[in-house]
């Protein structure tokens, strides 16, 4: 069984019962998030979806990290597939036709990888972009600017900061660039349901409309592993729709340092 299924209960849906198809591995996580105006954010979103709400209150992520693992199950890794930095613009919406589904939206996913982008643009319909990108590790015992490229530089990097650099490189997209430094600063927590971790963190579904249908993405995880964090924002340009701004440094971070998952192939309502 693969470790992402040690635990399930914590999931208000049990995972899809048909075959998962791929894994991946996600290390040194920062969820930084920002409040925007629900009225603004509904207007940049497609007619299928509505903002999820928090307290009436509408947020997007900016969600740096890095990928290991990335493989099809029962195939092994491919060089230039399996680990690179991916950078994730995200909010959170509900289908207007079926307001109990909720799931994540992606404004944009940047990624290192050249072929991973175009498999996932062309397999999921996605907004990924190709960027130039670098993530760094700044713990004592890891040498400064020593790019962080997979699993051996786990252990003396257990507790370090990142530094996080992403230029968007795709040609025909619009600019898009951060740079970042953040850090954990206390022990590991698990999101309690009805709190603002549990609601920005715990999601296992992707929402997005491709050829005028809604396609959903399901995956699957342990519980985030959360951890409080401090986080600096040197350059941050996400390209978000018009009036979908960025105001001051974000409301909420948190940090997580490695989560197992495993994902399903997308359906359309017409599967």
């Amino acid at each position: 069984m693969h470790p992402a299924f040690a635990s399930v209960d914590h999931r208000i849906e049990p995972p899809p019962s048909r075959p998962w198809i791929m894994t991946q591995r996600w290390c040194d996580l920062l969820f930084a998030h920002w409040p925007v105006p629900p009225e603004a954010l509904a207007r940049a979103l497609p007619a299928a979806f509505v903002p999820d709400l928090f307290e009436g209150e509408a947020w997007i992520g900016v969600v740096p990290f890095r990928m290991e693992a990335v493989r099809l199950r029962g195939l092994p890794a491919v060089p230039g597939l399996s680990a690179f930095p991916e950078l994730n613009v995200r909010t959170y919406v509900r289908r207007r036709d079926r307001p109990g589904v909720s799931g994540v939206y992606f404004f944009s996913l940047d990624a290192r990888s050249g072929p991973a982008v175009a498999i996932a643009r062309a397999w999921f319909g996605l907004p990924y972009f190709r960027a130039e990108m670098r993530c760094v590790a700044t713990a004592a015992g890891v040498p400064a600017g020593r790019p962080m490229v997979g699993a051996a530089t786990r252990s003396d990097a257990a507790e370090s900061g990142i530094d996080y650099d992403s230029v968007r490189v795709h040609r025909g997209a619009p600019a898009a660039a951060l740079r970042a430094r953040y850090a954990p600063t206390g022990p590991v927590r698990l999101a309690v349901p009805g709190t603002l971790d549990h609601f920005l963190t715990e999601r296992y579904r992707l929402l997005l409309v491709r050829g005028g249908r809604v396609v959903t993405g399901e995956i699957h995880h342990p519980p985030w592993p959360l951890q409080p964090a401090e986080a600096e924002f040197l350059v941050n340009e996400p390209a978000l729709p018009r009036d979908l701004r960025l105001q001051g440094p974000p409301r909420h971070v948190a940090f997580a340092r490695r989560l197992e998952t495993v994902e399903w192939s997308p359906r359309t309502d017409r599967d």
